[in-house]
Order: C-alpha cells, then sequence, then structure tokens
C-alpha cells in the first residue's frame, strides 16, 4: 500500500488558546522547537496535518484528526508496552523485537525509522 501524504491542499488553521492547544501541548510536545514558537506558529502540527491529517478528509476536519490522534495515543499507549518489553531508553533492542512488542498492541507496524 501506499503512502497517505499531502492528500489536498487544505490550510492548517491554528488552534487559539485552549483546551485543545493545552491539550496537544501536553500529548504531542514540539521538541524541535521553543515552546512559545511553537505555541504561537505550531509547525510541527501544522506540518502533520498538511502531511498526514489532510489524508481523513472529508472525513475528519482538523480538530476532528488531533482529537483522535490523541485518544489513539491514549489507547495504544506505546511508551509502556515498549517498558513492558525491557524496552528502555539507553538500552539496546533489536528492530523485530520492538516490532514484535508494538504488533502486541496494534497487530500491525507503522513505518518505524531507527536514528
Amino acid at each position: 500500500p501506499g503512502h497517505l501524504q499531502f492528500c489536498t491542499s487544505e490550510k492548517y488553521e491554528i488552534f487559539e488558546p485552549g483546551s485543545v492547544l493545552d491539550a496537544l501541548d501536553q500529548h504531542w510536545i514540539q521538541l524541535k522547537f521553543e515552546r512559545e514558537t511553537g505555541l504561537r506558529n505550531q509547525p510541527l502540527w501544522r506540518d502533520q496535518y498538511k502531511k498526514h491529517g489532510t489524508c481523513c478528509l472529508p472525513r475528519y476536519n482538523q480538530l476532528q484528526y488531533f482529537l483522535l490522534a490523541m485518544r489513539l495515543k491514549e489507547k495504544f499507549d506505546l511508551l509502556t508496552t515498549l517498558r513492558t518489553h525491557g524496552i528502555t531508553p539507553g538500552t539496546k533492542h533489536t528492530y523485530k523485537k520492538i516490532q514484535d512488542a508494538i504488533k502486541t498492541v496494534t497487530q500491525e507496524v507503522p513505518d518505524l525509522k531507527c536514528i
């Protein structure tokens, strides 16, 4: 199957201060950017929406896309799953071991890249 990315030219709307912005700031941290810049310009969320979120249209609009993404993050809790399988920061593991751990909760493995 092909990758779903850049499906439409839908514009990203900056989230205004409030519960959604607070939730994104807490659960989808923009680590590459200073916090204030991230909240003001929202570069990570903008890029993710333009690349992947637009592929959900018309079923999910921008707000619905981010709310769904945060719900899925909570549902699958991959960090806890990795810890349960002994995969923690600073330790080394094979790609297969990481894949197998993720498969225990998702049944499928996302496109992983090791850096």
